[in-house]
């Protein structure tokens, strides 16, 4: 019976690693998937962009910080 503990060693090492990497490619190909899906029914939300805001959105910023500098001036 004679056995190389390296070569049986090897074979474990590469076997495992094998087995790992596959898994991790599976993963990674799942998370791919599943990124699709969600991005398909949860779209993120579109940015506002300060010039796109409608100009009563602007009166009522402009009303509001004139109001807080009037309320700070009076004590």
């Amino acid at each position: 019976m004679d056995t190389n503990l390296v070569v049986e060693g090897i074979k474990f090492m590469v076997l495992g690693m094998g087995s790992v990497f596959l898994f991790l490619i599976i993963m990674i190909f799942f998370m791919n998937i599943m990124s699709v899906i969600i991005h398909k029914f949860f779209p993120e939300p579109r940015p506002v962009i300060p010039g796109e805001k409608k100009a009563q959105d602007n009166r009522k910023v402009v009303a509001a910080i004139t109001a807080a500098i009037i309320h700070h001036r009076q004590g």
